[in-house]
């Protein structure tokens, strides 16, 4: 326990009051406080190559353990590699505490190396900025936390200057009390229940939210009860166990998958969007729907600012609690024309399991030999879109990924989170060559670690995606392949880890069965050829 408490201290504090026992970054001068704070408090400090890598280390730790992120970046140079992370934490809903520190106001006044306004910097991709102060050092912690916390969560960042970090404080004990789970009443809840009575063809799009509030169990629960087919947003899969009848799978980005899944949308006349975020989705999912002509009833974290959709009835509330509220009216039969399961049928023929070989070979291959509780990453690119469709997962957060912000690379140290923070489970990430690329030197983290996620890797030595969509625009060809193919295995070895290539299913398999049994990480590039994707997704 610590004796003396520092400025620092009460961060840590609250912070490992929030359930944080790892945090990620690359120390300076700076920060050597703060890490020292942490790791008194029973935080890990655990040094990474690039502190973009460390923050998404710190997301597939999230994902499993339900903790704030705790990313770590000195002055300058070190916060603005963060910069890409931190985004993306606003952009997924990544609940997320950055800590910086910074030169001494004083100090500043007259030293300007590597001195900038992180506060400004960050400003437009976080929740709330502070600068840490001694007399207040716990009430800024709880406020940190708390709103990156908020059920639609993101970045908090604390500016730490040098010597507050070290100067004694008292804490004030100030911390903010749980939110209540407020659910829908009154005149339009009467209202949403007679739609429920009346509706014949009802369908749920499910988001992140229900993931905030825990409310699977609820959504899964309701949809069986009422009959009601079940979309979900990416990041959303899992909710509802995708081998479950209701379960249509994911939408939002294939072009392929929404050719089936948008008309029966069109055909439904109750549409429930329960814990929908549409930051996850692409054009084609702006106003697909009339309320003027269907009933939409919102069920959300937030009121709606986006304007991708309207609604007829909107319910700010707790998701849990708004399922709750609806669920107090007669069940009845729906889709009287079976059309929810003819379209899982057709889904299922659009996204065949038999190729020989090939990106959807790859990810066929990988979910047999893999078991049910392999929790899988996956980054940017047109496999992302293919194993979206493709990979069926059991369980919420069973495959994630940056599906807002959409970087690249992120799978890689996304698995490795996933990998340190549920040793009892396979970790798998998925990611195409040049994210690979973008990332490798963060292997060697998974090495100094011990970690042994498995490293999938597509190689076709094309950024796949940007040169499908240059050809189908008749453009020339450019800046889009790579010369030839990296020998991707070779450097999963040098970088401390086992390294396999395959070109078929069977070898696919060998090497995942070895992965499976190993003690370090394993690359297993999968050699596949240029345009694989093309009428796949």
């Amino acid at each position: 326990m610590i004796q003396q408490m520092r400025a620092a201290d009460a961060v840590a504090v609250r912070l490992y009051e929030a359930g944080c026992r790892h945090a990620f970054g690359m120390p300076g001068g700076e920060v050597l406080t703060i890490v020292d704070a942490l790791e008194k408090a029973g935080i890990a400090f655990h040094l990474v190559k690039h502190e973009n890598a460390g923050g998404f280390i710190g997301e597939g730790v999230h994902h499993v353990d339900g903790a704030p992120v705790v990313l770590v970046a000195t002055v300058g140079p070190g916060l603005m590699n963060a910069v890409n992370v931190v985004a993306n934490a606003e952009q997924d809903r990544v609940p997320m505490v950055v800590l910086t520190g910074c030169l001494d106001a004083d100090e500043a006044l007259t030293y300007t190396h590597q001195v900038l306004d992180h506060r400004a910097v960050l400003d437009p991709i976080t929740k709330a900025t502070f600068t840490l102060t001694a007399a207040e050092a716990d009430t800024i912690a709880d406020k940190a936390v708390a709103i990156a916390c908020e059920r639609r969560a993101g970045p908090v960042l604390i500016d730490v200057p040098i010597a507050v970090a070290d100067t004694p404080c008292v804490p004030k004990g100030r911390r903010r009390a749980p939110e209540s789970q407020v659910a829908p009443y009154g005149a339009d809840l009467g209202t949403a229940d007679r739609w429920m009575l009346d509706a014949r063809r009802p369908i749920i799009i499910a988001g992140l939210d229900v993931l905030a509030d825990n409310a699977s169990a609820d959504l899964q629960a309701f949809a069986e009860t009422y009959s009601i087919p079940v979309i979900t947003t990416y990041k959303a899969k899992g909710v509802l166990p995708e081998d479950h009848p209701l379960a249509m799978g994911g939408a939002g980005l294939s072009p392929l998958a929404d050719s089936h899944l948008l008309p029966l949308v069109e055909q439904a006349d109750l549409i429930l969007c329960i814990g929908y975020d549409p930051i996850e989705m692409r054009p084609g999912w702006r106003e697909v729907w009339d309320p003027a002509r269907q009933r939409v009833i919102d069920i959300q974290a937030t009121p709606n600012r986006h304007y991708m959709h309207q609604a007829t009835l909107s319910f700010t509330c707790n998701i849990g609690a708004g399922l709750a509220a609806l669920s107090g009216v007669r069940p009845h039969e729906t889709w009287p024309g079976k059309e929810p399961a003819t379209t899982k049928a057709a889904l299922g023929r659009a996204f065949p399991q038999d190729d020989d070989w090939g990106p959807a070979g790859v990810i066929a291959e990988a979910r047999a030999a893999l078991p049910a509780n392999t929790r899988v990453s996956v980054d940017s690119g047109a496999h992302r879109i293919l194993l979206s469709q493709m990979w069926e997962t059991p369980m919420p957060r069973g495959l994630i990924q940056s599906t807002g912000l959409c970087t690249m690379g992120c799978a890689v140290p996304m698995a490795m989170g996933l990998a340190l923070a549920d040793p009892g489970s396979p970790a798998v990430g998925f990611v195409g060559d040049g994210g690979f690329l973008m990332v490798a030197g963060e292997l060697t983290t998974a090495a100094d670690m011990g970690l042994a996620p498995i490293i999938i890797v597509l190689v076709d030595a094309s950024l796949a995606l940007i040169e499908k969509k240059q050809r189908e625009r008749q453009l020339n060809n450019a800046a889009v392949d790579y010369p030839a193919k990296h020998d991707i295995a070779r450097i999963g070895r040098a970088m401390g880890g086992a390294g396999v290539t395959v070109r078929n299913r069977a070898d696919l398999r060998a090497a995942i069965e070895g992965a499976l049994k190993a003690e370090t990480f394993t690359v297993i590039a999968a050699e596949i050829d240029r345009g694989g994707y093309d009428g796949r997704i």
